[in-house]
């Protein structure tokens, strides 16, 4: 009697446990198939990505580079504010009331600018964010749904472990005993080895606006990114190495990192595609390479910030 009572209260703890994670997945289950990430409406910038030829722009600017480094002058001409910059400058040489008062007016014009792209940066780097707590939180899912399966089968191994044990030890026949007792183990290590699922579970995931996947792309211009925004991922001038693109060196690592170096799989992989079905570790390599986007958004505010600081030097 005494095993019948211990083998119905570890059933009923483990079923109890069951139980409340299927609660967990029901709450989750709603973020699968809709985004609440995106944006309420689709912006239409009507400008285009500037010009790549850094090259001759830094050379037509070459009197600035006493006062701008490089990045600087690069980053005036993707806002469109190099003519402000040359005004400035002559204006300097007149130190007239009008002249300090329309040095101030270019100013203001050029913070304007500055102020739109810092606060794109801010967008993106949110959408990034928010879109990788999105798929931690469907992560987190499919971990629950491997968990409570896995729950399943050991609760079926003790069962099954249990009432070999008992029924053991009710038949008198030592025959019949041995073979329930060899019987019920290997029933009991065959739903012991039933846990040991490499891959897990899998779920459906959608998400047709995929900022990964023009990342992966690395097209000329991209619609769901400002044009500003997609200047500053593409030029290699604003990289490290200025070998590779911020995006470039970006993809370089995830194809070491959470591809194995194998380009044909990261092609085809359900991470670069409108959504799919879903594995543990796919989620959990979205969530990591949507997160390492936003880092690598939240950086290029150390460009502006130098610009900043370049364009408070030449208003002094």
């Amino acid at each position: 009697m005494k095993k019948l009572f211990y083998l119905f209260a570890v059933v009923g703890l483990l079923t109890s446990c069951v139980s409340k994670k299927n609660q967990v997945i029901q709450q989750n289950i709603l973020t699968l198939k809709d985004s609440y990430c995106k944006a309420p409406f689709k912006y239409n910038y009507n400008n285009k990505v500037p010009s790549y030829n850094s090259d001759s722009i830094l050379a037509a600017n070459i009197e600035l580079k006493e006062m701008f480094s490089d990045q600087s002058i690069l980053i005036l001409n993707a806002l469109d504010n190099l003519d402000e910059v040359h005004k400035i400058m002559d204006l300097k040489k007149d130190s007239s009331l009008a002249s300090q008062i329309k040095v101030l007016q270019l100013k203001t014009k050029i913070n304007s600018k500055i102020t739109i792209a810092l606060t794109e940066l801010d967008a993106v780097a949110a959408e990034f964010d928010c879109e990788g707590e999105r798929v931690a939180q469907i992560g987190n899912y499919v971990d629950n749904l491997n968990s409570s399966r896995n729950n399943k089968m050991i609760l079926y191994s003790i069962i099954t472990g249990a009432a070999a044990s008992i029924a053991g030890g009710i038949v008198s026949d030592q025959g019949w005993s041995n073979a329930i007792d060899i019987g019920g183990g290997v029933l009991g290590a065959g739903f012991g080895l039933a846990t040991l699922n490499p891959k897990g579970k899998k779920v459906e995931f959608i998400h047709q606006r995929n900022l990964l996947r023009d990342i992966w792309k690395e097209k000329l211009e991209s619609p769901n990114f400002p044009p500003f925004i997609w200047y500053m991922y593409t030029e290699k001038k604003f990289s490290n190495k200025e070998e590779h693109s911020i995006i470039g060196n970006m993809k370089e690592r995830w194809l070491h990192y959470q591809f194995d170096d194998d380009k044909t799989s990261a092609d085809q992989s359900v991470i670069f595609s409108d959504g799919g079905y879903y594995r543990a570790d796919d989620l959990h390599n979205r969530a990591a390479m949507l997160n390492q986007m936003q880092s690598a958004t939240r950086t290029i505010n150390q460009n502006i910030n130098y610009l900043l600081l370049d364009l408070d030097k030449l208003i002094l």
